[in-house]
C-alpha cells in the first residue's frame, strides 16, 4: 500500500500566501503521490472541506491522501488513510476503526516507537525530525541519519524520512535505504513547487537505480 518515495505534508502557512490547493496541485503535476493533510490549527469543518477538495485532486492523479490524526474526518472524505503518533488513538484500535485496506502512517520520533508501531500494524513510520526544521522543533535536537540508519535496518516496515530534507542532503538519507522522503517546505515554499517536486523524485529515482 505504501507505493510512493515522496510524501508531501501540507502547511498552508508555507506557500507564500499561495491558496494550498494550488501548490498542491503544482506537487502532483510534478510527481508527487502521496499527500497528507496536516493542518492542526484549523477547525474540524474547515479540515474537512480541504480533505474533501484534496481528496478530488488526488483522485485526478491517481494519487493516495492521507489524513492527520482525524480518522472521522478521513472516512468521511474517503481518505486513502490517516497518520497518527503517540498522542493519537493506538494504532490496534485505529486499524479495528478503519479496517483492512486503509493505510496507516505513524509518526516516531526514536526508535522504540518506530518498533512499537510497527508491532501494532503501522503500515509505515515517518522518522523525524533528521535535520533541524521548525515544523518538528517541539521535538527535541534532530536525530541525525545515524538513528535514521538504525531505524531503517530494524523495522520491516517502510521507514520515511522527515525533517529539513532538501535536494542538497537528500543523498545522505537515500544512502541509509530510507524507504522514502516526506517533504514540507522543500516543496510547498519552493518558487515552482512542479520542479522542486520532480528534482526530489529525479535524486530519489537516480539512487534507487544505482543503488
Amino acid at each position: 500500500m505504501t507505493d510512493f518515495k515522496l510524501y508531501l505534508i501540507t502547511d498552508r502557512h508555507q506557500t507564500g500566501n499561495r491558496p494550498l490547493l494550488d501548490v498542491v496541485r503544482q506537487a502532483l503535476e510534478g510527481g508527487v503521490r502521496a499527500v497528507q493533510l496536516r493542518e492542526k490549527d484549523l477547525p474540524s469543518a474547515n479540515v474537512y472541506r480541504l480533505a474533501t477538495d484534496l481528496r478530488s485532486l488526488t483522485r485526478e492523479f491517481d494519487a493516495r491522501l492521507l489524513i492527520n490524526d482525524r480518522l472521522d474526518i478521513a472516512l468521511a472524505a474517503e481518505a486513502d488513510g490517516v497518520q497518527i503518533g503517540i498522542s493519537s488513538l493506538p494504532v490496534a484500535e485505529t486499524r479495528r476503526l478503519l479496517g483492512p485496506r486503509r493505510i496507516i502512517g505513524y509518526s516516531a520520533h526514536d526508535l522504540a516507537e518506530a518498533r512499537q508501531a510497527q508491532t501494532d500494524g503501522a503500515d509505515f513510520v515517518t522518522f523525524s525530525p533528521v535535520y533541524a526544521t521548525p515544523s518538528k522543533a517541539g521535538y527535541g535536537a534532530p536525530c541525525g541519519v545515524k538513528k535514521l540508519a538504525e531505524a531503517v535496518a530494524a523495522l520491516e516496515i517502510p521507514v520515511i524520512a522527515l525533517g529539513g530534507i532538501s535536494t542538497r542532503n537528500i543523498t545522505q538519507v537515500l544512502s541509509v535505504k530510507a524507504g522514502g522522503i516526506a517533504a514540507i517546505s522543500a516543496v510547498l515554499s519552493a518558487a515552482d513547487p512542479r520542479t522542486a517536486t520532480a528534482s526530489l523524485l529525479k535524486k530519489i529515482e537516480g539512487y534507487d537505480q544505482h543503488a
